[in-house]
Parts: C-alpha cells; sequence; structure tokens
C-alpha cells in the first residue's frame, strides 16, 4: 500500500519522541531562563552602581613629529571616582606626559584635573577633579578574588561612553611588563574585554565593588585583559596623596602569591597559608646579596608576614632603605631559613 502526503504528516504530528521532548521543554527553559535573569540581574545592578562614578578623560600632550617639529596629540582613557571631593584614579600610561587632562562625569559635566601623582611602577595615578558629593566606587578585597568569578569592566573604549563588558577572572598573580619595561606585578587576568579607552576604568564583582583597575590587552588575543588590582591602589593612592610619587625600597626579585601546602604549615607551625614565590633573582641585587633562589618562599619579611605580593610591597617604603630587614624563607617546603637583607632604593 502507497501512503499519501498527508499519512506522513499525520505521524509526524504525533511522533511520540517530539510529544516528550516538548513536556520537557518548559521545565529546561525556565530553568535556563532563571541562570541568564540572575546573571543578568547581576550585571545589570553592577552597572547602574558604578556607572555614575565612570570618567572620561582626555588627555593633550605634544608629540614630537620629527627633530624640529611637534603636534598635539590627543587621546582618552576612563577613570573611577573613589572619593567625593574629586579624587579620581586611572592609569599612569594615560597621564604620563599630558599637557592638559580633562574629565568628563556620567551627568555631562567636564572638569580641569589636577594630576596630583603617578606611578609608574604600578600603572596608577591619582587626579583631582573640583567638586564635592560626587559618585564613588566602593572598593573590594582583590586578595579574595577566585579564578572563574564574574567580573565585569566599565569604560570608555574608543569614546563610547559606559561601555559594559562581563567575563571571569582567568588568572590571579600575573606579571605585566609596561610600556616602559618596567614589570608590574600581581596582575589579575580577565577575559572582559577591554579595547583602547578602557584603560583606568573599574573591574568590578557581582556585587558592585571595585576589585581591579584595568591596564592593557595583548593585542591581536582575543579574551586575555589585565587588571591592577585594587588592594593595590589602596597602599599606592595615600603614598601618592602625601608625596606624589611612590618612593620605594628595592629587593630585586619578581614573584607571584601561592598557597602553602597544609601538612608544610602545621610543621613549621606557620601562622599563614600563603607566601611569595621568588621567580627570579635580578643579578647584583639586594637579594642576590642575600642568598635568595628561584622557588624560594617569603613568607615573613620584616618581623612582617607576608601573604602576597602587596605585602611586600607595603613594607618596601622609604624607610626601610639601606636597614636591614630580617626575612623567613621556605626552600624547598622542607628547609626553613632565616636570612637578612638590605633593601637599596628602586631606581626609575
Amino acid at each position: 500500500m502507497v501512503r499519501g502526503t498527508s499519512d506522513f504528516e499525520l505521524r509526524f504530528l504525533d511522533y511520540s519522541p517530539a510529544a516528550e521532548a516538548e513536556k520537557q521543554l518548559p521545565t529546561t527553559f525556565d530553568e535556563g531562563a532563571e541562570l541568564l535573569d540572575a546573571y543578568s540581574q547581576a550585571v545589570t545592578n553592577v552597572v547602574a552602581k558604578l556607572s555614575p562614578a565612570v570618567v572620561s578623560i582626555r588627555i593633550k600632550k605634544k608629540v614630537a613629529r620629527s627633530a624640529n617639529a611637534t603636534y598635539e596629540g590627543e587621546g582618552s582613557a576612563s577613570g573611577v571616582i573613589i572619593a567625593p571631593d574629586g579624587y579620581v584614579v586611572t592609569n599612569c600610561h594615560v597621564t604620563e606626559g599630558a599637557d592638559s587632562i580633562t574629565v568628563g562625569l556620567a551627568d555631562g559635566n567636564s572638569y580641569s584635573a589636577q594630576l596630583v601623582g603617578q606611578d609608574a611602577a604600578t600603572d596608577l595615578a591619582l587626579l583631582r577633579i573640583p567638586g564635592s558629593g560626587l559618585p564613588i566606587a566602593r572598593l573590594g578585597d582583590s586578595n579574595k578574588l577566585r579564578v572563574g568569578q564574574l567580573v565585569i569592566a566599565i569604560g570608555n573604549p574608543l569614546g563610547f561612553e559606559s561601555t559594559v563588558t562581563a567575563g571571569v577572572v582567568s588568572a590571579m598573580g600575573r606579571s605585566l611588563r609596561s610600556r616602559s619595561g618596567r614589570l608590574i606585578e600581581n596582575i589579575i587576568q580577565t577575559d572582559a574585554a577591554l579595547n583602547p579607552g578602557n584603560s583606568g576604568g573599574p573591574l568590578v564583582d557581582s556585587r558592585g565593588l571595585a576589585v581591579g583597575i584595568n591596564t592593557a590587552v595583548i593585542q591581536f588575543a582575543q579574551g586575555i585583559c589585565f587588571a591592577v588590582p585594587v588592594n593595590t591602589l589602596r597602599w599606592v593612592v595615600p603614598l601618592l596623596l602625601r608625596e606624589g610619587k611612590v618612593t620605594r625600597g628595592f629587593l630585586g626579585i619578581s614573584g607571584q602569591r601561592v598557597p602553602l601546602p597544609v601538612r608544610v604549615v602545621r610543621y613549621f607551625q606557620l601562622k599563614n597559608d600563603y607566601g611569595v614565590q621568588v621567580f627570579s633573582v635580578a643579578p647584583r641585587s639586594p637579594a642576590q646579596s642575600a642568598g635568595l633562589k628561584e622557588g624560594d618562599i617569603i613568607i615573613s619579611l620584616g618581623q612582617e608576614t607576608v601573604t602576597g605580593v602587596d605585602d611586600v610591597h607595603r613594607l618596601l617604603t622609604r624607610d626601610i632603605i639601606g636597614k636591614k630587614l630580617d626575612m623567613v624563607v621556605l626552600r624547598d617546603f622542607t628547609n626553613r631559613l632565616e636570612m637578612s637583607i638590605v633593601p637599596a632604593e628602586y631606581k626609575e
């Protein structure tokens, strides 16, 4: 018997697997919709909370066209207000060499900004604009960030104001070489898309707390972007307020925060679960003179517990330059070494 087209159409409409899938679809859709709604709600809440504190920055500087000729170049970037009386944080590579800086607020007002200070070693700069009662970004704790955590970048890339991108923390404790060749340490890596003009804008967690300052992207790479952790900002900004710059001691190491095995913590009766592992030791540096080696883990410096790179930076103030500091180091997780080191002055 030859079946007509209508027979196939009837069988298709009554096909049981399709009917089963239809029954399950609403449940699957509802669950997916709830997840998407929660994600969307988190992002929109953060944007509503932080956007008023995100500013656009326009700079003008003289650029050499030739040995005898210059022209006035312009650039744009982002920044974030951290105090209601007009203090704005952005990147040092944005403000360096600028002849004039203009800050534009989310409400449309623009102000000429004063450069309070800048620190190339952390790529941070502090500006001041006139005003009071300005919207501010609340600062979080970048040490509590975890790989895979949702983060949101807000900025003004390519002049498009209040642009928002979302992603996750890809890695912690990265090192990034700045344009001047300096090594910026303890960097946050994220896949939240950044473009030219995003520099200086905030990287924010799902609670609306600023956890970093966006600083750079790797050219021609997708999903590899970097931010200076907000805990670095916490100790740099007060120094910029007082002195306009950061005069720091120098050990001659690069390192990264690492967790300590539980058995090692118990065996040596340590007070902390983290330390700073030395990745490299500069020739003829205080670290080399002290006997530090690659792979060593610093757990205390100058009688202070060390749990991350920021702890080391905080201790390397002008006051300790030329003074002997006690240092406790773990070598190969089996030896606890006590040594001393004499920090030198960091030269730009």
